[in-house]
């Protein structure tokens, strides 16, 4: 019996990290260049957004993990039609990592206020700014090295501009992560909780 429940829970991760990954590239490539700013304004953070809200730490991370070696073996799929582990050495490549870390960020701190009397909409949201912070921080950190400029400069250059943007994509995300969670609990496609992915609980 538990071989009949590990294969088709193993398949199901594959399908969704595949299709969250396929979304972050997607997403990617709606980019747009910043004069000021060697940092472009692109769908990737949304698409961030969505894998932590909807699959959860793990899950989350591990399509977005997907994306980043896909890329990084020379698939166009980085902003701007760019792939290669150069541009994850680059100015912007500490963005790219962040999206690992912030993904599996925002799951974990869903889990934890899990039975927190805060809604879930609160939940997610807290998770995405969490989310939002390990990306922004990552990314200026290797903007600063690579750029040999001061953090306080990089921050300015690397962050402050898109801010306003990325809290508009927080709040859409929040909303669309929820209902579209809900919606795959409903159909039985994930757990309840985000930290039950992988195994299905009881009946």
């Amino acid at each position: 019996m538990a071989g009949t429940k590990f294969f088709p829970t193993r398949i199901r991760d594959m399908i969704l990290a595949a299709l969250f990954a396929a979304i972050v590239a997607v997403l990617s490539q709606l980019s747009v260049p910043v004069p000021i700013s060697p940092v472009p304004i692109t769908g990737q953070v949304l698409g961030v957004f969505l894998a932590g809200g909807i699959l959860g730490a793990r899950l989350g991370s591990l399509s977005l993990l997907l994306y980043v070696l896909l890329g990084a073996i020379g698939l166009p799929l980085f902003a701007g039609a760019r792939g290669g582990f150069t541009v994850l050495v680059g100015p912007t490549g500490g963005y790219i990592w962040g999206f690992i870390v912030g993904s599996y960020i925002l799951g974990k701190i869903v889990d934890v206020l899990q039975n927190a009397r805060m809604g879930a909409y609160a939940r997610t949201a807290l998770g995405m700014c969490g989310c939002l912070v390990a990306v922004y921080a990552l990314g200026t950190i290797q903007l600063a090295i690579v750029l040999g400029i001061s953090f306080s400069k990089a921050l300015a250059i690397g962050v402050l501009p898109f801010v306003p943007l990325d809290v508009a994509k927080l709040v859409a995300a929040t909303v669309l992560s929820v209902a579209v969670r809900q919606a795959l609990v409903s159909a039985k496609i994930l757990e309840k909780s985000c930290k039950d992915i992988r195994t299905p609980g009881p009946r």
